[in-house]
């Protein structure tokens, strides 16, 4: 049984596509998949979230989501102005553990970025990969700003003990500038280790079949992918 739990260097970058293209590529290999969302946020009851669309993309039904808020805030602040209770970390964390218990892969998917609050005493994401043991996939950015949010993340994952299992850029533009091109050098330095993945930009409109060509292709084979780092620098001419 494996935990892997994918967090974001801000919000909208991505995470919710990565978080497909991992469970797509663990179900093409036969193994029990199930993804969970803690928290969803800016949803409102009966309207689709982020689980519809890693159901959507990758085919894993397997979702569970424990706590929903219509208001686009953190959990924390969207719990407080709605008037519903919290997500309870601990619970969660026990949940997660059960179904790894059955599950050869659970896939957690935080909301916004690794220390957004999930309640008013001020645990967060890290608190519970913490608790999990479970290593995080961080999501950044392709463009300007991604390298100080990168190293921000980066930098309280190791002051809280956490695994990093890598950093997958979740939307990669089709003609990169300047900035983009940079930027990769940057986020391997950053990370001390070559780039887990790059998925292109608009992968999470594509139907299942493609999107799991693409997800094998933009994903390193840590991840179930066949993506080559190297050659991918190569192919955009990153060398700068």
């Amino acid at each position: 049984m494996s935990i892997l739990v994918v967090t974001g260097t801000d919000t909208g970058v991505g995470k919710t596509v990565v978080t497909a293209a991992v469970a797509v590529l663990a179900r093409r290999r036969g193994a029990a998949v199930s993804v969970v969302k803690p928290a969803q946020t800016g949803v409102a009851a009966g309207e689709p979230g982020d689980l519809d669309e890693v159901i959507r993309l990758s085919g894993v039904t397997t979702t569970f989501e424990f706590a929903r808020f219509p208001d686009p805030l953190s959990p924390a602040a969207a719990a407080r102005v709605s008037g519903l209770p919290p997500l309870s970390l601990r619970s969660a964390a026990d949940r997660v553990r059960e179904l790894a218990e059955s599950h050869r892969l659970v896939i957690v998917e935080g909301a916004g970025g690794l220390l957004v609050r999930f309640d008013e005493d001020g645990a967060t994401l890290a608190d519970l990969a913490h608790d999990l043991g479970a290593p995080v996939l961080v999501v950044a950015r392709a463009g300007l700003g991604t390298l100080n949010h990168t190293a921000l993340t980066l930098e309280a994952m190791a002051g809280r003990g956490l695994d990093l299992a890598g950093v997958v850029i979740g939307s990669w533009p089709a003609e990169p500038g300047l900035a983009e091109r940079c930027n990769v050098a940057d986020l391997e330095t950053l990370a001390a280790r070559p780039l887990a993945g790059a998925l292109p930009e608009g992968a999470g409109a594509l139907t299942r079949a493609r999107f799991a060509d693409v997800a094998r292709a933009g994903l390193a084979s840590s991840l179930g992918g066949v993506f080559d780092p190297s050659g991918f620098r190569s192919a955009f001419k990153l060398s700068l």
